[in-house]
């Protein structure tokens, strides 16, 4: 308990942890699953044309009680007067035009701290040349759509998100890029299928069941409030049988924190969902199914140290709700997209990079994810990272006329095609090499 108290102020600055504490007595420390006063609502598949499933099965886990968050999401978001300012923003101006005057903000930022590039920094503390190694990570996001729209999302997911799914064949092109790779006894080691929510794309499974026998280590970026969702009764099962390793997302052990960054009822879920998974064997020694849990910070500040989060986090878990997972993996936020018009609307947008830049670990530069991931978004476009990719910062090759163009999957025969390019860095970048640095995979120092 002293460890949990020690780190409270980390995870949740001003959190009252001992009031809140003391308020639940342990038989009210485990909960059942909450779900809202919202009626009936079936949303079990998303398919590549943006149009929402349902099904028989659907229908019959609304019968037994089951109901969607998406209700509750789309009402979180229409009385989310922040998020609807920055919407009406998006909608007036652009994507393009929104992409470009928040990196101008954060450059901004650096110049009145006299700050130097990205690329200048790494030089000048002796990292080595930022050129992509042999890929040993494919990531692939296969869309936006998701039953949540939390504060802090760097894709902007959302229920609103129906369009941007990825279809079967661009699915299918990265499976063939994948087999090249093994049988070429490349480096390749991970598929990583990420969204969005990315069990609500009709072409997930059909990805997991033909990436299954290539021997690669298979994870899904669950937000794990989709296993509580209509259709997806038998989600955890499905992932068990093939092995999926689960990555999902729990900024905190605190309700109140996770549901203000995440949506109302998020957390109540979300510990439903960690008890499926280990009812499954997710999480228990000796199973093989592997649970991972990702934390973010609640606010412009670093994340505390790895290896003491995480005996906070199973401290808590196992002693409040009975929960129990392997790693946990400690991710900064990205000053980028929603986090980005947060910390501008509060004035706290330079004293954050600041933040980013006083911390420079030239280590963190060492073990970058851009090295050796390659990111693919759902329409098949290439990038170094899932940030770049939000950025529309894609990989690119010569064009005509000394120009250059983004490349996508189609573009190329084989992954080792992309090893030796350089990689594309801008001023969002000090958010992976701050402190312990941060990755997809957790810290990397």
């Amino acid at each position: 308990m002293a460890e949990v108290q020690s780190l409270c102020r980390c995870i949740a600055p001003g959190w009252p942890w001992k009031a809140a504490l003391a308020r639940r007595p342990p038989s009210a420390r485990a909960p059942t699953c909450r779900f809202g006063p919202h009626g009936q609502f079936q949303t079990t598949l998303i398919s590549a044309t943006g149009g929402v499933g349902t099904s028989a099965a659907g229908e019959s886990t609304t019968a037994q009680g089951r109901t969607s968050l998406v209700p509750e999401t789309l009402r979180d978001m229409e009385q989310d007067l922040e998020l609807q300012q920055h919407l009406e923003t998006l909608a007036a101006a652009g994507q393009q035009a929104l992409t470009r005057e928040e990196r101008l903000k954060r450059q901004r930022s650096l110049d009145a701290l006299g700050a130097p590039s990205f690329y200048t920094t790494c030089q000048s503390r002796g990292v080595t040349a930022l050129k992509r190694s042999p890929a040993r990570i494919l990531q692939l996001n296969i869309g936006l759509y998701c039953n949540q729209a939390c504060s802090h999302c760097h894709v902007e997911s959302s229920p609103r998100r129906t369009a941007e799914q990825a279809k079967r064949e661009t699915v299918d092109r990265c499976l063939g890029l994948l087999r090249d790779a093994k049988n070429r006894g490349s480096a390749i080691t991970t598929l990583d299928i990420t969204g969005g929510a990315p069990e609500l794309n009709e072409n997930f499974r059909y990805l997991v069941e033909q990436a299954a026998p290539l021997g690669v280590e298979i994870i899904d970026r669950c937000n794990l409030t989709v296993l509580l969702e209509p259709g997806q009764e038998d989600l955890v099962d499905f992932l068990a049988r093939h092995k999926v390793r689960v990555v999902a997302s729990l900024p905190c052990y605190s309700e109140s924190n996770v549901d203000k960054q995440r949506g109302r009822g998020v957390f109540d879920r979300s510990i439903a969902g960690l008890r499926l998974l280990n009812a499954a064997g997710y999480g228990v020694e000796g199973s093989g199914l592997v649970l991972d849990l990702v934390y973010n910070p609640g606010g412009p500040f670093l994340a505390p140290g790895q290896a003491k989060l995480e005996a906070a986090y199973k401290s808590e878990l196992e002693s409040a709700y009975g929960i129990v997972f392997n790693r946990l993996l400690a991710l900064n936020n990205m000053p980028i997209k929603r986090f980005a018009d947060w910390l501008v609307r509060r004035g706290q947008l330079q004293s954050y990079m600041g933040l980013l830049l006083d911390n420079f670990n030239p280590s963190a530069g060492e073990s970058l994810m851009c090295r050796d991931t390659v990111s693919v978004r759902w329409d098949g476009a290439l990038f170094d990272c899932d940030f770049n990719q939000q950025l529309d910062m894609a990989i690119t090759q010569p064009g005509e006329g000394g120009s250059s163009r983004p490349l996508s999957i189609w573009d190329i025969e084989s992954l080792e095609e992309l090893t030796g390019k350089s990689i594309r860095c801008d001023n969002h970048c000090y958010g992976c090499t701050a402190g312990s640095g941060s990755s997809c995979q957790g810290s990397v120092v």
